[in-house]
């Protein structure tokens, strides 16, 4: 084996045996967590919502001028909507999943119960709903439309009947039985669970209670609503471009917003998730250049090794030494040091992870990353090195004689 006269050789040169060792383990300590953070956020961005999200449109609508009520507008404009060729169905809201703005209650089990429930997004709808999102309707009953009213904004939300997540209604009634069961929300009133649905999202991309979720049957009588249109199948282009004629034509004192007043519920995700795309790309930027910089740092100093040892190498074939000895003493070489640099790039991943984990509240770094990493890592500084080592391989014997 050639590795006590490679440590030794190492010896003699530590600056830069340290120095690339170095790189090695800053670069493994550095793709390692950004590569975690890279995988948190696709997967973050590409979270169900609980929705069927092909052939949907959302319309934000805000009223102009102050009449005593917006409801009969909001009546006339769903009606106007619903009636449009290619729409399967529509209803009004408050808020939707991934809009990024919304509100949220305490839902609890007990009227005077000041503490326990849980956190629960609000959706205002009507018997149309569940069909437009297309939610998955788990137990239960749809509301009908004799049950949909009104909500004030002074007022405290809590109608008599309600449709829950099942995460919600797991969390309150931890047994599964919460269909038909009480609830109340602020204001003290009764709210009864006539229905679960499997899953929907709350409206913002970052909290705790992601699926727990309230639809209550109200229509908010307020001058700014969201209309949800589903469309039929094909028609969805055809319904975006019309809308705005149709709800013009049925009203003019209105403002439909130049960025966000129609979108298809594709724009919507990539707008709520436009800065996890942003950090995913940014981070694997940097994983890109790192590496680079790394196998460069590889090849550029074995490349300098190789040309410092000429002499040595020639002496070395003159004596007998072949070209695959050559060869594999520069592989190895690289590989004692690699090795070096991804046992210490391993404690400085995993101390990485734990100060992001301690001050950032992020998960810690999986250890197969790191595993992965260093195996990857090894790859690359054996890639790198091969060029200048089988350049070290074809000194002839010639040269060390010459210059004898």
């Amino acid at each position: 084996m050639q590795i006590l006269p490679i440590l030794a050789a190492l010896r003699r040169h530590k600056a830069g045996t340290i120095l690339i060792a170095l790189q090695i383990a800053l670069t493994l300590a550095i793709v390692c967590n950004a590569l975690f953070i890279v995988h948190e956020r696709v997967e973050r961005a590409n979270r169900p919502t609980g929705m069927n999200e092909s052939n949907l449109i959302a319309v934000q609508n805000r009223y102009v001028g102050a009449p005593s009520t917006y409801l009969p507008i909001i009546r006339t404009d769903i009606q106007a909507i619903r009636a449009m060729p290619g729409v399967e169905d529509a209803y009004v809201t408050n808020t939707y999943p991934l809009r990024r703005g919304g509100w949220s209650l305490t839902a609890r089990t007990a009227p005077d119960a000041t503490k326990g429930g849980a956190q629960t997004a609000l959706y205002f709808g009507d018997e149309h709903t569940l069909k437009t999102l297309g939610v998955q309707l788990i137990a239960g009953r749809n509301f009908t439309a004799s049950e949909v009213g009104s909500f004030e904004r002074q007022e405290s939300p809590s109608p008599p009947q309600v449709i829950v997540t099942k995460t919600l209604a797991d969390k309150l009634f931890p047994n599964g039985d919460a269909l038909g069961k009480v609830i109340y929300y602020r204001g003290g009133k009764p709210s009864t669970i006539i229905g679960i649905v499997a899953k929907l999202t709350v409206p913002w991309v970052d909290m705790d209670f992601m699926d727990s979720v309230t639809i209550m049957p109200l229509t908010f009588n307020d001058g700014g609503q969201s209309f949800m249109i589903r469309t039929k199948p094909g028609q969805q282009d055809a319904v975006f471009k019309s809308v705005p004629k149709v709800l013009f034509d049925v009203n003019r004192m209105r403002v439909l917003p130049e960025k966000y007043g129609i979108r298809t519920f594709e724009t919507v995700r990539a707008n709520a998730y436009e800065a996890d795309r942003g950090m995913a790309i940014l981070m694997s930027v940097v994983c890109g250049v790192l590496l680079a910089i790394t196998a460069a740092g590889i090849v550029g100093l074995s490349s300098f090794w190789v040309g410092q040892r000429r002499k040595q190498i020639g002496v070395r074939r003159a004596l007998g030494a072949k070209r695959s000895d050559i060869l594999s003493y520069f592989m190895t070489e690289n590989f004692l040091i690699a090795l070096a640099g991804v046992v210490v790039g391993t404690m400085l991943a995993l101390g990485l992870s734990q100060w992001m984990f301690t001050h950032f509240e992020m998960k810690r770094l999986s250890f197969t990353y790191v595993m992965v990493g260093v195996v990857a890592l090894l790859g690359l500084g054996q890639a790198a090195v091969f060029a200048p080592a089988l350049r070290a391989s074809r000194v002839s014997p010639v040269e060390a004689t010459r210059s004898v």
